[in-house]
This record gives structure tokens, C-alpha cells and sequence, in this order.
């Protein structure tokens, strides 16, 4: 993304204070006392197994750890993940 597109991009979230994850489609997460996560603006499953879930990014991957992990449902944007959560990383890449 070029640098007037991000700016442009940082002057409509503060002029119309519009959410940043919404104009620069950043990944929003909510995580439920360690046992369920949901995870908007992703990008598609890169791997899963009961202990580690990628998932790719506009911008980069998210891993996320834990101990029988279940994809509760899968959406073409948001993902719901259950199990015990242990660790979430963010992978972005750099520009």
C-alpha cells in the first residue's frame, strides 16, 4: 500500500471516526476467558490441528496455541475457535 493510500486511509478513520480495523482491514479478535476466540478479517485456514491453528492475513498470519482447539465455525471472514487458548502471535509483514 502506498504512502498517500495510508494516509488518506489515517485522515478518513480520524475525520469520520470510523473503527481502524474496518478501513485498513486489520484483524479484530475477542477472546472469551481463555476458552473461545473469534477472529474476524481473516484470509483463509493455512494449518490446524488440536494444538495450533494459522491463519492467514490480509497482512501477515496469526497463530494461535492451545489444548483441544475446535473450529466452532468458520466463516468466509470470521473464524470461532474453542478449546484452551494458551498463546495468540501476530506475524505481520513488513512493507
Amino acid at each position: 500500500m502506498s504512502r498517500f493510500v495510508r494516509k488518506i486511509r489515517k485522515w478518513t478513520v480520524d475525520a469520520l471516526d470510523l473503527p481502524s480495523d474496518l478501513v485498513f482491514d486489520l484483524p479484530r479478535l475477542t477472546l472469551i476467558g481463555g476458552q473461545q476466540l473469534y477472529i474476524e478479517n481473516h484470509r483463509g485456514v493455512v494449518h490446524f490441528s488440536p494444538e495450533v491453528l494459522h491463519l492467514a492475513l490480509s497482512q501477515g498470519t496469526l497463530e494461535v496455541e492451545g489444548s483441544g482447539l475446535v473450529i466452532k465455525a468458520i466463516m468466509p471472514e470470521e473464524v470461532v475457535v474453542e478449546g484452551r487458548i494458551f498463546g495468540i502471535k501476530y506475524r505481520g509483514t513488513e512493507e
